[in-house]
């Protein structure tokens, strides 16, 4: 099951500026005029133009930003500045969706310019996409979403979100359902209850969560699995590995995201392996992936495997660091992590920053992200010419850069796990109305000029293509903890690490996954909603395992 991928790439919030045309008036230094001058008729007053859509004729979007609907007042606590609202319409929103769209859409051509009038302003957007399919008859766009701004702002800058603090698989939607639990955050209510990995959700308050089908348990399911607020409180039931139940209350709370996780040095047949699980490309994590980089080469670290199996992308600065930090100063000299290719109509400029189009380097040095700038301290680095990566569809864009950029240099990425999701593309993140729109407007490619992965990476023994990556083909293991030398995937690195082969678990199917008995249901089956549907069904809200770019323009000279 493919998720929201959600990102893509780093860069600024840019801010699109209103111009009022003034204008002015002479007077003659003649003191009589030659003919008598007509006396002016007093100005009738005149109704403000409203915007009007005309097929194939497209507007500059500054006609339209930030005319709303519902105008913002006061100041955004983000960026401490006042917002930039004024009133306007739902039309002048969708027309500026629709010029923007035209203007910075990556196929941009592919896009139906059908009348504004006939949508809401979300499922006007919605349709502002191409709906081309790839070669493996997927959707070429699939990351076409939007967010309320503050819900994006507080998840990208803080990293807190409402919740119980688990990550949920899911496995079926509809009856019968299952859904595991593949970790929970560090310090959430999930985690200090002690909630583990493997756990398979049976019961919600009331409700047999595996089959009911009735609209109003639906309703109620969804409602528990995704809190708006906190303080709910919520009685899962939970089936664990070893046959026993597990039945207790957990109570929504604000949930901060833990990035790198379950750091590991391992004592290997090939030396001292690194492992660590590292869940999203947020800014919180440059600090937690220095410590842990720090770490592997005080502790002489040869070996490095990376757990990306549910890291959905984010921050590409953040990507670029992190690829230093396995390659090392030497490999990335004077090379490219990745650089970014606009639609044709901007060849050689981005269309959002103005900026001419350069490419992005291997980012040696911390970063200050919430001024934009790099810092004189330098990254630690591994200097390694091998990387192991663990991954799933639920890995995605700015790790998969990670991958594409690694290769680049002709470091060797080898795959562990199943095919990543495919998103090669990005976005800027971009607000109007109190809204943040994520359209594909640029696609990343790497030194060697390669980002034709529409379809992910895919591990195989005999890579023929550059989307295949040398590897092992491994289930996700729900059965032992992450980082554990005998979960699956990990297991599979280290068997291919010390031999070269992989292992004869990696054709077996999930484990830790039974078969569920046959069960009549009355009706059609009902499904709860997923982190994909939620995306689109809840203001198509990006959830925090499918973490979105947010583009950052970084100043190298300040």
């Amino acid at each position: 099951m493919k998720m929201t991928k959600l990102g893509i790439a780093i860069a600024g919030i840019v801010s699109a500026m209103l111009i009022t045309a003034c204008g002015g008036g002479g007077a003659s230094n003649d003191t009589t005029p030659t003919t008598p001058l007509t006396p002016t008729p007093p100005a009738t007053p005149t109704t403000p133009t409203s915007p009007e859509w005309e097929q194939g004729v497209f507007e500059p979007a500054s006609n339209f930003i930030a005319k709303c609907e519902a105008p913002r007042t006061g100041i955004d606590p983000f960026s401490g500045s006042a917002y930039p609202d004024t009133s306007g319409s739902a039309l002048d929103e969708k027309l500026w969706l629709r010029s923007w769209t035209n203007n910075t859409y990556l196929w941009y051509d592919e896009v139906d310019d059908n009348d504004p009038e006939n949508f809401s302003v979300g499922d006007y957007f919605a349709q502002l996409k191409t709906t081309a399919l790839t070669a493996s008859n997927t959707p070429k766009d699939n990351f076409h979403f939007l967010q309320p701004t503050d819900e994006y702002n507080t998840l990208t800058q803080t990293g807190v979100s409402s919740g119980y603090g688990v990550s949920w698989e899911f496995e079926n939607a509809s009856p019968p359902r299952s859904l595991i639990v593949r970790y929970t955050e560090p310090g959430s209510p999930a985690a200090t209850m002690g909630i583990p990995r493997g756990a398979r959700l049976t019961g919600i308050n009331d409700i047999d969560f595996v089959n009911d089908n009735t609209q109003a348990g639906v309703d109620a399911i969804n409602a528990a699995l995704f809190p708006d607020e906190n303080g709910i409180e919520t009685r899962f039931t939970f089936a664990l590995l070893d046959n026993t139940e597990l039945s207790l209350s957990l109570t929504s709370s604000s949930i901060e995201v833990s990035p790198v996780q379950n750091v590991r040095v391992l004592e290997t047949e090939s030396g001292r392996t690194g492992y660590f699980q590292f869940n999203t490309f947020i800014r919180t994590a440059q600090d937690d992936l220095i410590d842990t980089f720090n770490r592997f080469t005080n502790e002489n670290v040869t070996e490095l495997v990376i757990d990306l199996r549910y890291n959905g992308g984010g921050l590409l600065a953040l990507a670029s660091q992190l690829s230093y930090m396995v390659a090392g100063p030497n490999q990335t000299n004077g090379a490219t992590f990745e650089t970014l290719q606009f639609n044709d109509k901007h060849p050689t400029t981005d269309p959002i920053t103005g900026r001419t189009i350069t490419p992005t380097p291997f980012y040696a040095n911390e970063i200050d992200y919430g001024a934009g700038r790099l810092l004189s301290a330098s990254l630690p680095s591994l200097s390694l010419t091998r990387v192991y990566v663990l991954t799933t569809d639920n890995t995605c864009s700015a790790s998969e850069a990670v991958m594409n950029a690694l290769r680049g240099i002709d470091v060797e990425v080898v795959q562990i796990g199943g095919s990543t999701c495919g998103k090669p593309y990005g976005f800027y993140p971009t607000d109007n109305c109190g809204t943040t729109y994520f359209t594909i407007q640029f696609q990343g490619v790497n030194q060697k000029g390669f980002g034709d992965y529409a379809d992910g990476f895919m591990p195989t023994a005999s890579p023929n293509f550059d989307f295949e990556l040398p590897g092992c083909s491994v289930n996700d293991d729900f059965t032992e903890a992450l980082g554990s030398p005998e979960e699956s995937m990990l297991a599979a690195a280290l068997q291919y690490s010390s031999s070269g082969t992989c292992p004869a678990i990696a054709s077996t199917s999930p484990q830790g996954l039974e078969d569920t008995p046959t069960k009549v249901y009355d009706g059609p089956l009902l499904s709860i909603d997923t982190p994909d549907t939620i995306t689109r069904t809840l203001i198509l809200n990006n959830k925090i395992n499918t973490m979105v770019i947010k583009k950052m323009v970084i100043k190298e000279n300040e």
